[in-house]
């Protein structure tokens, strides 16, 4: 009897003690200035053994300037660590981490931790003066980041201006240590990464945009972890190189970083078969090329079943917009089969999609359909509680005397619903908890309010501007949600990787033309979509998408072409708290940069 009560009683003091941890943990985390450790030496045993499951690994992530040489000329750019892509996070799935981000810049910085859904906790989430004001020069912030249901490959970058150009790397999520992925494993894992570079400084690059009010200059390189390729000058050297086994399988992990441009992907006399895109498997899907948009990473499966040689991995640009300027250029790497044998030289070149080949681009996006298996099951929401649709559009502001770079002398811009998004000075998230007024607004439409021929090719001018605002959309905790994206073609149709935090969401149904509320929902899949959190929303087309708001907290959601963005195509919703604690927004770090 009494070591029955010596073990309840200890058991209960166990409790205890991780209760406390935990209320402890919302509070304070990673607080050493030196390292990214945390001082726990005056904690309980029970709080040392849950903090070791909870927060597995820490990282340091330290943002400067550093000297890179591309394209024959030198010039400082904001790395991590030093590393241009920035250092690859491995974590496995469920993992929480701890992130020191150390800004060494003279730049403001954050970073955002894409595709990774942080239930609960959008403290940590990154995008500047919706979730949290940015970690200012010499500052350093604590970030806890933690995974859920992802599974598969993501990335982090800056959410700041256009830092995210150069600060940027991969998130590499394996499944959980008693699992295994549901293809054959792979002889190797490489990571991908499609990006763009500019000679000029990008923050020059940045504000001259804004200054002029037009369209900025085009990149002058695409990269493929970090390096231009073959076919640009004083490139050849540094070109990445892929090494391969005859007979050997490797599974790339594509992400797609560029700033501004979907991208066409292929390897000359290769297949790729796509297993997953944004960390949620798909059923295989064997293609010669893929199309990826800014924001969006795709697995995929190469064989290296050719005859040993050197093969070029090649990306360049899918542009739909009439009369906006684009790198026309092509960055490549060298698949490098192992053993003797003479090159041909130069490599083969992939046969990529001619630069405005939407055809070739919807094929293959619509194409993609969700694993959809025991191991994997999905939830497509059926009952829907919010229907919205969206336009997003790019519009054109009126200029003094005409003398903006726009056309027709205007200064272009962006909206969603006709708003053309306002960053606040003090970020939306503490606004919302703290009830501080005055920051936003909650009189985003749900709808259109102008209903037009969204895609004709002629519109009035008189539809072509926008209003400003800081506009938001609230929901219910675990409400439903079916948005429609519907682009237009004031000004430029184009297309638009739309990216929602906090939330993967299936894309249920695209199509070209406008949505017909009465028609196309019949033609919805509702089986096995897609599980993503960036869409592109074809040129003059609409995609829908659904998901359960079931994560508590402010969300940003925008388009991932990077001048959309800052022209004000972006919202946030905001997920009200549910009636259980446990579906209540978690408590703010104590070290939040101040605004």
């Amino acid at each position: 009897m009494r070591a029955s009560k010596t073990l309840c009683l200890g058991s209960l003091l166990f409790l205890i003690g991780i209760l406390q941890c935990k209320a402890w943990a919302q509070y304070t985390f990673v607080v050493s200035s030196n390292e990214c450790s945390t001082d726990i030496s005056t904690l309980s045993y029970a709080c040392k053994q849950w903090l070791d499951r909870v927060a597995q690994v820490c990282e340091i992530l330290q943002v400067e300037e550093t000297p890179y040489k591309r394209l024959c000329s030198t010039k400082n750019i904001l790395t991590v660590n030093g590393q241009f892509p920035g250092p690859t996070l491995y974590v496995h799935k469920g993992d929480t981490i701890i992130v020191d981000v150390y800004n060494k810049a003279k730049y403001n910085i954050t970073i955002h931790w894409h595709g990774v859904k942080q239930p609960r906790y959008p403290w940590s989430d990154g995008p500047e003066y919706i979730t949290q004001c940015p970690i200012q020069p010499g500052a350093k912030f604590s970030q806890k980041v933690i995974f859920s249901t992802e599974e598969g490959t993501l990335w982090w970058h800056a959410h700041s201006d256009w830092s995210r150009v150069t600060v940027h790397g991969a998130i590499v999520i394996y499944p959980k240590k008693d699992s295994s992925y549901p293809f054959p494993k792979p002889d190797a894992e490489v990571p991908i990464i499609l990006g763009e570079w500019w000679k000029k400084p990008i923050m020059e690059v940045y504000h001259e945009m804004l200054r002029t009010g037009g369209d900025p200059n085009v990149s002058d390189a695409y990269t493929i972890n970090g390096q231009p390729g073959d076919l640009y000058p004083c490139s050849m050297q540094d070109t990445f190189k892929l090494r391969v086994e005859q007979g050997m399988t490797y599974l790339l992990r594509i992400i797609n970083v560029a700033m501004q441009d979907l991208l066409f992907f292929s390897i000359a006399n290769h297949s790729l078969t796509v297993v997953a895109t944004d960390a949620s498997y798909t059923k295989p899907l064997t293609r010669d090329i893929i199309t990826i948009s800014p924001g969006q990473t795709i697995d995929v499966l190469l064989k290296a079943n050719q005859n040993p040689d050197h093969y070029y991995m090649a990306a360049r640009v899918y542009s739909s917009a009439l009369g906006v300027a684009y790198d026309n250029t092509t960055t490549t790497a060298v698949v490098e089969y192992s053993g003797k044998y003479t090159p041909t030289s130069p490599p083969p070149l992939p046969q990529l999609p001619y630069y405005n080949d939407t055809s070739a681009s919807v094929n293959f996006t619509g194409s993609l359909r969700s694993l959809a298996n025991e191991e994997h099951p999905i939830d497509v929401p059926k009952n829907i509680s919010n229907h919205f649709i969206f336009t997003i559009s790019v519009n054109a502001f009126p200029c003094p005397n005409n003398s903006c770079a726009g056309p027709n002398g205007t200064r272009l811009a962006a909206s969603v619903n006709n708003i053309s998004f306002v960053n606040p000075s003090i970020d939306i998230l503490q606004a919302y908890y703290y009830g501080i007024n005055g920051v936003f607004k909650t009189r985003l439409p749900s709808f259109p309010p102008y209903v037009f021929n969204f895609t004709a090719d002629d519109l009035p001018l008189d539809l072509e501007t926008p209003k400003r605002g800081t506009e938001v959309k609230v929901l219910k905790y675990n409400s439903t949600v079916e948005l429609v994206f519907q682009g237009t073609n004031l000004e430029a149709g184009t297309d638009h990787p739309m990216h929602l935090h906090g939330y993967s969401f299936y894309v249920v149904g695209w199509g070209l033309g406008n949505f017909d509320v009465k028609k196309d929902p019949l033609n919805y899949n509702l089986v096995d979509p897609p599980l993503q959190n960036t869409i592109a929303v074809p040129k003059n087309g609409w995609a829908a998408i659904r998901f359960r708001a079931d994560n508590p907290g402010v969300w940003f959601m925008h388009c991932h072409i990077e001048r959309h963005l800052t022209w004000g195509m972006d919202t946030a919703f905001i997920v009200r708290n549910g009636v259980p604690l446990n579906t209540h927004l978690l408590l703010p770090p104590p070290d939040m940069p101040p605004c």
